[in-house]
This record gives C-alpha cells, sequence and structure tokens, in this order.
C-alpha cells in the first residue's frame, strides 16, 4: 500500500508540474516580461537582464527565508495561472461542442442560430456539387463504359466534410463531428447514443474504454490551449510579442480541437457499432446478425426511462 501511494503521489505530483506549474510560470515569466520592457522596448533584453539583476540582488531576494517565500509565490502564482487556463478551457469547449446551445442566454442564443442557418447552407450547397458530380460520373460510366477521374468527386466529397460530415447542428465543425456520431447511429440503427452510452461504457473492454478516455483527455487538453491563448492575449496590451504568441497558441489548440474531436468521434462511433450487441445479450434480449435497427428499438425500448405516472387519487381519510 505504501508503494502504491508513492507512486500515486509521485504521478499527481508529475501532472501537476506538467499541467500548472510549468505552463504557469512560462505565463508569469511572460506578463514580468511585458511589463518590464512595454511596446517602447519590446525586444531590449538588455533591459529585462537588468531589471531581473537588480530583483536578485534585493534584500529580500538574499535570504534564505525569502528564497523560500518567493518560490512559494512563485509556484502558487503559476498554479492559479494553469487553474484558470484550464476553467476558461472548459467554458470554450463548452461553447465550441455547443451540446445545449439553444437553452443559452438569448443574445448567443440568436448569434448561434444564425450562424448554423449559415453552415447549413454552405453544407447544402457544397452537398449539391457533390451529388452533381456522381451524377456525372455515373454519366460517364453509362455513355463511354469507362469510369471518370475520380478527383473531381474526391475535392468535391472533401470540401463538404471542411463543413461537416452530416448536416450541421452546431455553431463549430467539432461540435458538428461529434454530433455526426448521434445522427448517423440514429438513422444506420436506430440508437440513442444519449441514452445507450452510460449502459454501454460498463460492457466496454478496458482497452477500449482506455482508447475514449485518452482522446477525451486530448480534448480537454486543446481546449486548456485556448484558455492559455485567452490569458496570452490581453498582454498584447502592454507588449507586442505576446500578439504573434497568441496567434500560434489560437492556430494550435484549432488544429489539436479538430484532430481531437475527429478521433474522439470516430472511438464513439466505434464503439457503439462493435459492442452494442454485447449489451443487447447482457440485457436479454435476443437477436443473431449484426446490429441493425430492430436491435436498436428494442434496445431504446428497455433502455430510455418512462415518464412517471400521475398519482392516483387520494384515499379517503378514515
Amino acid at each position: 500500500m505504501g508503494g502504491f501511494l508513492s507512486a500515486l503521489g509521485q504521478k499527481l505530483a508529475e501532472r501537476w508540474l506538467t499541467l500548472l506549474a510549468l505552463p504557469g510560470a512560462l505565463f508569469l515569466a511572460t506578463t514580468v516580461a511585458a511589463r518590464t520592457l512595454g511596446q517602447a522596448h519590446a525586444l531590449d533584453s538588455r533591459r529585462l537582464t537588468e531589471r531581473i539583476t537588480q530583483w536578485a540582488q534585493s534584500p529580500a531576494a538574499t535570504t534564505l527565508g525569502g528564497q523560500i517565500v518567493l518560490l512559494s509565490a512563485v509556484l502558487a502564482a503559476a498554479a492559479v495561472a494553469g487553474l484558470a487556463a484550464q476553467g476558461l478551457g472548459a467554458l470554450v469547449q463548452r461553447i465550441v461542442l455547443a451540446v445545449d446551445w439553444r437553452t443559452w442566454p438569448r443574445p448567443l442564443r440568436q448569434w448561434t442560430h444564425s450562424r448554423v442557418t449559415r453552415r447549413q447552407a454552405r453544407w447544402t450547397a457544397a452537398r449539391n456539387r457533390y451529388l452533381q458530380q456522381l451524377d456525372a460520373d455515373a454519366r460517364t460510366l453509362a455513355l463511354q463504359q469507362r469510369r471518370a477521374d475520380p478527383a473531381p468527386r474526391r475535392a468535391a466529397y472533401q470540401a463538404l466534410l471542411r463543413i461537416a460530415a452530416e448536416a450541421p447542428d452546431r455553431p463549430t465543425w467539432s461540435g458538428d463531428r461529434i454530433h455526426a456520431v448521434t445522427v448517423r447511429l440514429e438513422r444506420d440503427h436506430h440508437l440513442d447514443l444519449a441514452t445507450l452510452w452510460p449502459h454501454l461504457w460498463l460492457v466496454l473492454p478496458e482497452a477500449t474504454r482506455a482508447e475514449i478516455t485518452s482522446a477525451e483527455q486530448a480534448l480537454t487538453r486543446a481546449t486548456t490551449l485556448a484558455g492559455w491563448t485567452l490569458l496570452y492575449a490581453p498582454l498584447t496590451v502592454w507588449w507586442w510579442p505576446a500578439a504573434p504568441l497568441a496567434v500560434v497558441l489560437a492556430l494550435t489548440c484549432r488544429h489539436r480541437m479538430r484532430s481531437a474531436a475527429d478521433t474522439y468521434a470516430r472511438l464513439l462511433e466505434a464503439a457503439a457499432r462493435l459492442h452494442t450487441t454485447e449489451l443487447a445479450a447482457q440485457l436479454g434480449i435476443d437477436h443473431t446478425g449484426p446490429l441493425d435497427s430492430a436491435l436498436g428499438d428494442a434496445l431504446s425500448r428497455q433502455l430510455r426511462i418512462r415518464t412517471p405516472s400521475p398519482p392516483g387519487p387520494a384515499s379517503p381519510a378514515v
């Protein structure tokens, strides 16, 4: 038990150092540079070195007690910055995935609705172009007895995927990518993923759950990077080099968020398609063959929570 607790403490310390302390210390260093140099001396390294030397030679920094207090204050401030970035990242994740955007406050809900409407119009136009290309390729095959060049068809399909994998219902690509899993499972197999998932999670193999958890953590780390972007952006008011840093963080965050959302969605869909029949067997639902809509309907009937019946009339007092 002692060895387990020691290993657990070491792992937690490593995670704290990696996720909070080091990024927070970098943010504090950037903040100090921004406040010290300002816009007029943004790249004056000598000025920054001289100021740090003055601080290091102050009486508070030369004593052991002062150094301990200073180190503790830096670590605490770095941890606070890391927690702030995680909090902002959680907010960004909720806005990007936008699962409940129809319940948001009215101004934000109206803006989101207009953005979803524009994305739907773009997706419909791209889908029509893709279908037209499919028809053109089919005519070429029928009339000329040869397959058309697949490059235009693939380009049209990729243009469609760049907007959304299914008809848009979220304001962002990442939100629609995960929502597409729900759409496909409902359309293909009549599965309600929100109802199915808590039960399915309990029967998934450990390796599958580890892969899904890892993908979810990657998505969380990507949105935390967005939180750091929001923290670095205000520093541009005092120090212009913070602007390119914030832009790089934003671009990296966008790429990682899309990649993590795509991986997470693929794993969710694969797990549902591969292991739903195992859940049905554990629930005692007789079914042979692959997953189909009949099994999806049976699972939905059994797993869906029913509305409680209204209470009957009160018994007369005796």
